[in-house]
């Protein structure tokens, strides 16, 4: 009998719960860009410029800042939701915490700018909610959402540019100098192994692919480690990959799928480790 009214109890709570309409909290999107969209508000030509704004900021100054627009945040508040996100993107760079969020709720009218550790110096609360106030929430209201944005993101990187911060971490001259050769030797790794292994056959091909771009590799460095590196990366690629394949005799030959090839050049963003203490402001239009 105890069991039957334990079970007649769990099921009267469960109705219970599901009659007030509990919805699950808002997913949080994955970060690959610095301008998400969830709504479909803007489009691809003014999330593109939005883009490049905050890109070349963070080359030349340093601080990640990004953009989220949602449709809700329901049942969370736009604070609790915002931290969700921060926490997880983990905007800004580690131990300067230099990062900052603007998000938007577009179905509750409603907005903040996150503002992580590192900028609360500058970006503080008062002058968040004014850049919310004055700036972001009058376009809002007339319908423009990519203006509010665009003036919104200005004044924050305004903002932010009067704050002294670390510099973008800096490459070593010497990872330069290496670096400039990679796709110089990338290139001729390609050529080159393509047409051997059509000639020479798979591992014979890939063994003098390989001993060729070690020698340029140590010619052109003049570091042995960078000359044996090379090498063997010539040679494990044309071993392994297809390469671009190449004309023998008026005859195509080889181009096979793997490698290097089936990379994608497209930039995926990513936060540097940044912490947030929930400094910022919120604002309604």
């Amino acid at each position: 009998m105890n069991i039957v009214r334990l079970l007649l109890v769990m099921v009267a709570v469960t109705l219970a719960f599901a009659g007030t309409g509990v919805r699950a909290e808002v997913p949080i999107p994955l970060l690959t860009s610095r301008v998400t969209d969830e709504t479909g508000t803007l489009t691809s030509e003014q999330r593109s410029a939005l883009e490049e704004t905050l890109k070349e900021f963070e080359a030349r100054k340093g601080p990640q800042i990004s953009v989220l627009i949602v449709a809700t945040t329901q049942p969370e508040t736009i604070e609790q939701y915002s931290m969700r996100v921060v926490e997880q993107w983990k905007l800004g760079r580690r131990k300067v915490d230099d990062g900052a969020l603007l998000i938007v709720a577009k179905n509750d009218h409603s907005l903040r700018i996150e503002v992580g550790y590192g900028l609360e110096g500058a970006l503080n609360d008062a002058t968040s909610s004014r850049i919310i106030r004055e700036v972001i929430v009058p376009e809002f209201k007339q319908g423009d959402f990519y203006g509010g944005i665009t003036a919104g993101v200005d004044s924050i990187i305004r903002v932010v540019n009067g704050e002294p911060l670390p510099a973008p971490a800096q490459r070593r001259s010497e990872s330069d100098g290496i670096g400039r050769l990679l796709p110089i030797l990338f290139v001729m790794a390609v050529v080159a192994g393509s047409l051997l292994r059509a000639l020479l056959g798979r591992l014979p091909g890939a063994l003098v692919t390989g001993g060729i771009i070690g020698v340029l590799a140590w010619l052109l460095s003049g570091a042995i480690f960078v000359a044996v590196a090379a090498g063997a990366i010539a040679l494990l690629f044309t071993l392994v990959g297809g390469g671009m394949g190449a004309y023998v005799g008026g005859r195509y030959i080889g181009g096979g799928s793997g490698g290097f090839g089936g990379r994608s050049s497209r930039d995926i963003f990513r936060g540097g480790g940044g912490g947030f203490g929930g400094g910022g402001a919120s604002g309604r239009w």
